[in-house]
């Protein structure tokens, strides 16, 4: 389904359209009759009432429609009508944001709309607020939510062409095993997250047919290009020796591909910068812009910001170790004063290559787990009243310029990331307040360095309140997904939404993919009746081996997010019930 301007020769297609979807409701034919000459479209009407229409794009049928009418600030929603047949597939709600974003871009403030009683759920579902007036029709008002200053930075006000090339990314500092190859692959698919309205997604895996338009009906996009399964292959010319393999470099050597996403125009988004990517999209980094991605640079970044805040920030102690042995030294120096370390490798993500050594007992395992090369042993620091896991998002523009995206409370198990959640009242003020002045202060040497995107930085709290960044993330992340999607729920659905990202769902049965997406349906139904969305966002693990899958949950207050949370959690166990043996 795609949404476009409608034409002036649809005019009496579209006009029976609306009396077939109003006629739906159950009026009788006197009742239509006496209203066919307020629901019937000229040819003149498209233009002068901003008429837009939703159409099959395989079969050309026109699905519904819907009109902005009136003159900013203030402005109507005229009409918002769906065939009979393709209600409940999500077309109203795209529609409807739709001319939000219309009217958003056009400088409306809020849109009245003149409902009949059947539909009144639906809008306010939507953020629409009942208001007097309307005679014999309900009286509803929205107001239109300013688009957020860091997404106009980050899109440019445009829909974007996103790149889930997270492990292309990862391979720039050193080889992927093979478990951090396949956890690459799965978590690559949260780049479709990588905006809050993309047009085009490019992932290297191939996914589940029916995940996209989930997405896209929860989150109101209207048609996406996907392009699934580009990871590197025989059918294909090698990529440029100077480039490494990956999933841009690959799209590079599929030239028509690559010369029709450069023609749309848009923004592309990758996942990390690579040199694949800079080529791709015109904007290559500058030789080491992306050195902080080094926990060892981090922190001395972070040692030299942290005089500025004397009161607020304390940098844990770190030291080089050249292997194995020299890392356990330290940390049995330190086990012996009876305090924690934290074992790391120079590089990775989510948690891969770092452990927390609590006692001597601790260490075989840790030490196994970690990289032979270089290590990093830190200072385990606990304490304060604070969440003890909060990241900083924020982004770099094109200029230099810093824009702050918010503060997180990550769920962190060990040292592994699980989840994030964000939204009003997640991280209490003050915590809040000393990672954003803190996180905005990396974002300018990050600039002065030449880096130019997402970046993140990650902390635990410290004795007396205080905080302790940890390390940089220069690239979109886990918690860059539930920004995204709380940016476009409040667009379209106004409100300010909570979204709690779960990237780990385990179920109790593997799932192929029609019966995965059968079942996601109907999780997101359950999620809907509690007063929350459920958006899928890791969808390529449910038939693996210890199968699992991720989920975004959004609602506007704490209890429904941790209800809807507790409902996924509980439905993934029980699927194990369906191979039970009857008793």
């Amino acid at each position: 389904m795609r949404i476009r301007e409608a034409r002036p020769d649809e005019a009496q297609v579209l006009s029976g359209l609306v009396l077939r979807s109003k006629a739906h409701w159950g009026y009788d034919d006197a009742f239509l009759e006496a209203c066919r000459d307020q629901l019937v479209i000229s040819a003149t009407d498209m233009t002068a009432r901003r008429i837009i229409v939703a159409q099959d794009e395989q079969s050309g049928e026109l699905l519904g429609v819907a009109s902005l009418e009136g003159e900013a600030p203030d402005g109507t929603l005229g009409l918002l009508f769906v065939e009979p047949h393709a209600i409940g597939r999500g077309i109203g709600r795209t529609l409807y944001a739709h001319v939000l974003d219309a009217a958003r871009d056009a400088g409306f403030k809020r849109l009245t709309i003149d409902s009949d009683p059947h539909a009144v759920d639906f809008y306010r579902a939507l953020g629409a607020r009942p208001v007097s007036g309307g005679g014999p029709l309900s009286r509803l008002r929205v107001e239109v939510v300013p688009r957020e200053e860091w997404v106009r930075a980050w899109t440019g006000g445009l829909r974007t062409v996103q790149l889930g090339n997270v492990a292309e990314f990862q391979e720039q500092f050193g080889p992927l095993s093979e478990t951090g190859r396949l956890a690459s692959g799965h978590y690559s698919c949260l780049a479709a997250l990588g905006s809050p309205h993309p047009a085009v997604i490019v992932l290297p895996w191939t996914v589940p047919p029916g995940w996209i338009e989930l997405l896209s009906r929860q989150l109101a996009w209207g048609a996406v290009e996907l392009y699934d399964g580009i990871g590197p292959g025989a059918e294909t010319a090698p990529a440029p020796a100077e480039i490494p393999a990956g999933l841009t470099a690959e799209l590079l050597t599929r030239t028509v591909l690559t010369a029709h996403l450069r023609g749309l125009g848009l923004p592309f988004v990758p996942w990390g910068h690579t040199a694949a990517s800079g080529e791709l999209s015109g904007r290559p980094l500058p030789p080491g812009a992306l050195r902080y991605e080094s926990k060892r640079a981090a922190n001395a970044l972070f040692l030299r910001l942290a005089p500025g805040y004397p009161d607020d920030i304390t940098v844990p102690v770190q030291r080089p170790a050249a292997g194995r042995r020299a890392a356990a030294r330290l940390v049995l120096a330190r086990a012996r004063s009876g305090a924690g370390s934290v074992l790391k490798s120079e590089h990775g993500v989510g948690g891969s290559g770092t452990y927390v050594v609590r006692s001597v007992r601790d260490l075989p395992r840790a030490l196994r787990a970690v990289p032979r090369g270089p290590l990093l042993v830190e200072e385990y620091l606990t304490g304060g009243r604070a969440p003890h896991d909060l990241t900083y998002d924020g982004i770099v523009d094109a200029t230099g310029t810093v824009h702050d995206v918010g503060v997180a409370v990550m769920d962190v198990k060990g040292t592994a990331y699980r989840g994030a959640t964000v939204g009003p009242g997640v991280v209490p003020d003050g915590p809040a307040a000393i990672a954003l002045r803190f996180g905005h202060a990396v974002g300018r040497e990050l600039a002065a360095s030449g880096y130019r995107g997402w970046y993140d930085v990650d902390f635990v709290t410290a004795p007396a309140d205080r905080l302790a960044p940890t390390e940089i993330n220069l690239r979109l992340t886990g918690p860059s997904a539930a920004f995204m999607v709380k940016a476009r729920l409040d667009e379209t659905r106004g409100g300010d939404h909570l979204v709690r990202t779960v990237d780990h769902v385990p179920l109790a049965a593997r799932l192929p993919d029609a019966e995965l997406i059968a079942w996601l349906r109907e999780l997101t139904a359950r999620c809907a009746a509690l007063g929350a969305v459920l958006i899928p966002s890791i969808p390529t693990a449910a038939f693996d081996p210890a199968p699992f899958v991720g989920v975004l949950l959004a609602a506007r207050t704490v209890d429904r997010l941790d209800a809807a949370e507790a409902l996924v959690r509980d439905a993934g166990r029980d699927l194990g019930r369906i191979f039970s043996p009857a008793r």
